[in-house]
Formats: structure tokens, sequence, C-alpha cells
């Protein structure tokens, strides 16, 4: 088996990645960054945000574990006094694969340019660079409604723990197909009104957002942060692809959510 392991960074992490690597290397296993049939996350669930995107070429071939070596990560099954039990695990037991849904972005541009296609893990924003954010809204063609605030996060059901949560969005099991649509700080009176509650949208249906006035905006992709002008309209959808994570031991995703906000 090929692995790769990537790192928070911090001396915490670092050492466990050299380590890891280190005895699953004595178990006859192949470091490999380019190709890896697994991918080990060390450090928190931004550290396994960065390795997704890094591998995203190779969802359907790589599969991703999770160590974390802070807070507890919501995408991290193990914490670093396990690791030697988790070295052994990947030498020597086929794991378990559970896929989850992806968030996929497609950004047209006014001037016929190259639409430009993302994946996202997590959740994907769009916000005004200046001025109010107003923006159309279509759910599988037909006008929805218009948005004026500050901006709309569009979420996959893992992701619906992190910053869909905090709007106010429901959390979605991750073996749903679906995607969630949730309102930042909607304005709404006599004139401007939207719907004000958060959407969650079947796989067999797209939000398309299109510009009223300006075309400039600040689009988010998980962790990446990316400025697109003159935009004619952004189509968020369930993705074909699906992210696989590496089970060598069940972990409940509502055990995970207890763990995440209500434990002690």
């Amino acid at each position: 088996m090929r692995f790769a392991i990537t790192s928070k960074g911090d001396t915490k992490s670092n050492t466990l990645m050299h380590k890891m690597r280190s005895y699953l290397l004595d178990f006859d296993l192949v470091y490999d960054e380019e190709q890896p049939d697994i991918v080990i996350s060390v450090g928190g669930d931004g550290t396994l945000l960065y390795a997704f995107h890094r591998y995203s070429s190779r969802l359907d071939k790589t599969a991703f574990v999770g160590v974390h070596t802070g807070h507890l990560g919501f995408y991290a099954d193990w914490v670093p006094d396990e690791i030697e039990k988790l070295v052994i695990a990947i030498a020597k037991t086929p794991f378990q694969v559970v896929e989850y849904p992806l968030l996929e972005v497609i950004v047209r541009y006014l001037n016929g340019g190259k639409e430009t296609r993302y994946l996202a893990l997590n959740e994907s924003t769009v916000k005004a660079v200046n001025g109010t954010f107003v923006m159309d809204v279509e759910i599988r063609g037909q006008h929805f409604e218009r948005f004026r605030g500050d901006g709309l996060c569009l979420s996959t059901p893992s992701g619906s723990t992190a910053y869909n949560k905090a709007l106010g969005g429901a959390i979605l099991h991750p073996s749903l197909p679906a995607i969630q649509l949730a309102e930042m700080a909607s304005i709404n009176n006599k004139v401007f009104r939207t719907v004000g509650s958060p959407l969650v949208l079947p796989a067999h249906h797209a939000c398309l957002l299109k510009p009223v006035n300006e075309p400039d905006f600040k689009i988010t992709i998980d962790h990446l942060s990316l400025l697109h002008k003159d935009v004619k309209s952004i189509q968020y959808r369930v993705a074909d692809e699906k992210i696989r994570f590496a089970r060598f031991r069940p972990f409940p995703f509502w055990k995970r959510v207890h763990d995440s906000f209500v434990a002690d």
C-alpha cells in the first residue's frame, strides 16, 4: 500500500508525522506523495481540508484518515496516544470506506471566458467585494428570490456542522446526498423579502446565483478565499465525486456531533 502524510506544521504534529512514517515504512508500506492509496492527516480539520484539496484529482483512488493533535477534530478519528494502534490497523487490516457527498461549484463569466470548477468538502460562501450583496437565486431553473444581505453559504452535509451551523443551518447526516443554502444577515422589510430559512436541496436540484448589478465577488471554497471578477453566474449542486474516508473502527456521525458540540 502507498501512503502519504500531511501535517499541520506545528512541532507536535510534525513529530507524530515522522514517527508514523517511520513505523509504516518498517511495515514495508511505500511512501508516495504523488499517488497514495491512503492519506493520513495529522493536525485538525483544516489540515484534512488541505489534504483533500491537494488530492482532489484522486478521490476515487485515495482514502483519508485523520489524527487530531489539538481540540477534537470533526474529521479526525484518532488521537496521538493511538498512533501505534492506527499504524498496525493501516498495515494489517483492510479498511472500510465511508463516502461523503461533496459540493460542486461552477463559476461562469460575462466575458465568455472558460468557466471555473471547484469541489468543496465543507462549504462555499459568496460575498460582495463592496457594498450590499444582491443576488438572484434560482432553484432547478426557476427564480426563487432576490437576496440582499451579507452573503450566502452553500454547504455539504459533513460541512453542515461548520460555518453553516453558525449561520443557523441544520445539521445533515452525510448519508444524505444534498446541499444546504444558508443566508448571511439577509435584509427583510416591507420592500425586500427573502425566505429567511435554510434550504436543503437534493442531488437532482441545482442552485444558480446570478448577480443583479455588481459582478465582482469574494468566493470561498472551504479554507480558500478567491476574488472572481465579471461573474455571470455561480452554480451549486451535489458533485458526482465523493470523498472516501478510511474507517478502521466505528465512529458514528452523531457521536462526532455529540463529541464536538455537546460533550463536556
